[in-house]
């Protein structure tokens, strides 16, 4: 009897060796994947690297502990798991680790803390950005299409598009509204959304760093039709842009 506590000892420590080996190259690999996906549509947006690498730190963080539960609840559910004839034994009383319950209490909360303080940062900066704005664009939703007012010349009448149409190389304010029910105006190749409320005005800015043609979509169920309810945002070279602007204006002066 003398010799099984340290028998039973070494046991367990192997058993956490095998666990923690185990983890690690189960989190190794997990974040490799989790990296390696390709999660999101091409960035066009200057906001979209900040919010793409937040992702990537959250991916970083959460496989492992996600990868340590795991492995601990399958070990136990391996090596604790009843054997046939101990149906009505219960198990050996046993009093709680405080130690082990104040670090699995400490280190989530850090982590936690960590996590929050650096999305705030980056929601932060990406919001900051609206300052330097140098071009409006008023966004009304309605069941279920999107419609787009651009300023006209000397405060005159808004030019109106039922496409997106953006200049590249550009720091844009959306001024986003709603006719009817709650929307939600959304490019993700911009990273960017924001809820289309009646009555109220909602702002969010991006700045433009790509060429290309980009889905608009409303992120929020808005009613039967709130699948068809997309658009394309245009980002084009900045004297394309003029082109098509100046063309706009006098369609419109016409």
């Amino acid at each position: 009897m003398a010799t099984e506590a340290p028998v039973r000892s070494r046991e367990a420590r192997a058993n956490v060796r095998q666990m923690v080996a185990i983890g690690a190259i189960a989190s190794v690999l997990g974040i490799a994947l989790g990296l390696l996906i390709d999660w999101f549509p091409v960035q066009a947006s200057g906001e979209a690297k900040h919010i793409d690498t937040l992702w990537d730190v959250l991916i970083i963080a959460s496989v492992p502990v996600f990868v340590l539960v795991q492995t601990i609840v399958l070990y136990s559910v391996w090596k604790f798991r009843m054997r046939p004839g101990e149906e009505l034994i219960d198990g050996p009383p046993i009093h709680g680790n405080t130690r082990l319950e104040v670090w699995w209490t400490a280190i989530p909360a850090v982590l936690l803390v960590g996590l929050c303080s650096y999305a705030y940062v980056v929601l932060h900066d990406i919001e900051k950005a609206a300052a330097d704005a140098t071009m409006n664009v008023r966004v009304v939703g309605e069941q279920f299409t999107w419609t787009f007012y651009y300023p006209g010349e000397s405060g005159g009448k808004e030019l109106v598009s039922n496409q997106l149409y953006l200049p590249v190389g550009t720091e844009v304010k959306f001024t986003v509204q709603s006719k009817d029910v709650i929307h939600d105006f959304f490019v993700p190749a911009f990273r960017e959304k924001i809820d289309a409320v009646p009555g109220i005005d909602t702002t969010y800015s991006v700045e433009t760093t790509r060429v290309g043609n980009y889905p608009v979509v409303c992120a929020e169920l808005c009613g039967l039709g709130h699948s068809t309810m997309r658009q394309t945002a245009h980002v084009l070279a900045k004297d394309d842009f003029e082109s098509w602007l100046s063309e706009q204006r006098s369609k419109a002066a016409g």
